[in-house]
């Protein structure tokens, strides 16, 4: 009996191994394929990207499937696929704010794959100014937390750089406490950048009352002090921990489920529309009663929904503001172009900061 279900296990293993060659049969031939329409877009000067083509495979794909596969696991594969053919039209190079393995290091990879070049920087502004100096051809950047708000610093790099948006995604962050010897007593300072800090306020102070709170620039350079530093405790990615070869104390240490932070991914160009696209603004309001109020008919009247609105100080100049505004729909759009031939009439600023496809769905960090 047992030289039967040898026999049976090593049969289906041959089976499998079959499909597993026809796969890598066919992954040959889409690269083929896929170069071959890299150069006749090379011919018809296209853009590389076709965010509309691509939501239609995954739509299309999803339909075939019919939930047989997980259908979360067939995006993620097929995502994969699909960026590792782009990226054999044009390799590129993907800022981030580092060191690796950073959650924006994590968003990029989710979102481009594994086969881009990515390039940490030391601050969001670096990031931006890579983009804008084209020594990078994308940059990600968080932009706002479900929990702590927005992220400040990159908007203000938006009224300090010309570039535009061109994607992006939203990831559901949990939290790690991590150190050397993933001991919780060995653990006599917390280091993280502030927002992770913030996101595990209650745990921190129920668990580690006695233990003071140290800020730094990202996640990634808080795991390297903690591989450096047996006594340092760091909140950080999962990426993280694998790559600084560190030891979960605690996993889940977020005071709230449902954490999610929105990265932008930023560029030269803002792709063609995709169908379901979001719009992003930055608006200077006229120095008269009732400015803000003359904005918002204006998009009430046109139907449009405004999915955010965000004020910043301009620097320099007291009092003073910009605000940014997230507009569902496409400048190619008629109603949008429209609404914002309007807006340019009414406001004393405006910049169009890019159009680009909506993210579906969050991802697990």
């Amino acid at each position: 009996m047992a030289k039967e279900n040898t026999k049976d296990i090593t049969t289906v293993r041959d089976d499998i191994d079959a499909i597993d060659n026809q796969v890598l049969d066919l992954l040959k031939e889409r690269l083929a394929l896929a170069k071959s329409i890299g150069q006749l877009k090379d011919e018809s000067k296209r853009a590389k990207w076709d965010p509309l083509r691509e939501r239609q495979i995954y739509q299309r794909l999803t339909e075939l499937n019919k939930g047989v596969f997980p259908d979360k696991a067939l995006h993620s594969i097929f995502h994969e696929i699909i960026t590792t053919c782009r990226l054999s039209q044009q390799k590129i190079n993907v800022s981030y704010l580092g060191p690796e393995a950073t959650f924006s290091h994590l968003a990029g990879v989710k979102y481009f794959g594994h086969s881009a070049t990515y390039s940490p920087m030391e601050s969001i502004d670096e990031v931006f100014s890579e983009v804008e100096k084209g020594r990078t051809d994308y940059g990600i950047v968080p932009v706002e937390n479900s929990i702590e708000g927005a992220v400040f610093s990159t908007l203000d790099s938006f009224m300090k750089y010309k570039i535009k948006i061109c994607g992006e995604m939203h990831m559901d962050i949990s939290h790690n406490l991590v150190c050397r010897s993933g001991d919780i007593n060995d653990i006599q300072t917390v280091a993280s950048h502030a927002q992770p800090l913030a996101q595990c306020r209650e745990w921190l102070r129920k668990h580690l009352p006695s233990c003071p709170t140290l800020p730094v620039f990202s996640t990634g350079a808080a795991a390297q002090m903690a591989a450096n530093n047996p006594n340092i405790g760091a909140i950080a990615t999962s990426l993280a921990i694998k790559t600084y070869d560190l030891q979960v104390v605690v996993s889940g240490i977020e005071d709230y489920r449902g954490n999610t932070t929105r990265f932008l991914i930023i560029g030269k160009e803002s792709p063609a529309a995709s169908g379901a696209d979001r719009t992003s603004l930055l608006l200077g309001l006229m120095d008269r009663p009732g400015a803000l109020n003359e904005i918002l008919t204006v998009l009430s009247k046109a139907d449009i929904n405004l999915a955010k609105i965000e004020s910043r100080p301009i620097k320099g100049k007291h009092w003073k503001y910009l605000f940014f505004l997230d507009l569902m729909g496409h400048i190619e759009d008629k109603k949008i172009k429209d609404c914002c031939e309007s807006l340019k009439d009414l406001c004393s600023y405006f910049e169009w900061l890019g159009s680009y496809p909506r993210s579906d769905s969050s991802t697990d960090a």
